[in-house]
C-alpha cells in the first residue's frame, strides 16, 4: 500500500515536472510576445519566473524524496512483502557431463587376394 502510494505520487510529479519545465520560458525568451503582449506579462506584471522557478523547485524536491523512498522500499522489500524475486527463482542445475566417447571399432584388415 505504501509503495503503491509513493509510485502514484512519483508518476504524477514526474509528469508535472515535465509540463512545468516545458512551460518555462528560455533565457531571454519573450513568452508573452507570442500572444501579442509585453514580455513576461503572461504570468503577471512581475513575470512568471519566480512562480515557475518555485514550482519547479517544489516538484524537483518531491521527485527526489519519492526516488529515495522508492529505493529504500526496493532495498527492504516493502513492495513484495519482504520476498525477493530471486528467492522464488528456480535454482540453476549443472548439466550432466557427457558420456565418454566409445572407442571406435576398427574393422579387421581384409587380406588382399
Amino acid at each position: 500500500m505504501f509503495t503503491t502510494l509513493v509510485i502514484l505520487v512519483h508518476v504524477i510529479v514526474c509528469l508535472a515536472l515535465v509540463v512545468i519545465v516545458l512551460l518555462q520560458s528560455g533565457k531571454g525568451a519573450e513568452m508573452g510576445a507570442a500572444f501579442g503582449g509585453a514580455s513576461q506579462t503572461l504570468f503577471g506584471g512581475s513575470g512568471g519566473s519566480s512562480f515557475m522557478s518555485k514550482l519547479t523547485t517544489g516538484a524537483a524536491v518531491i521527485f527526489m524524496i519519492t526516488c529515495i523512498l522508492l529505493s529504500i522500499a526496493g532495498r527492504h522489500g516493502f513492495s513484495q512483502g519482504g520476498a525477493s524475486l530471486m528467492n522464488s527463482a528456480a535454482p540453476i542445475t549443472q548439466p550432466a557431463k557427457p558420456a565418454a566417447p566409445a572407442q571406435p571399432q576398427v574393422p579387421a584388415a581384409h587380406p588382399v587376394q
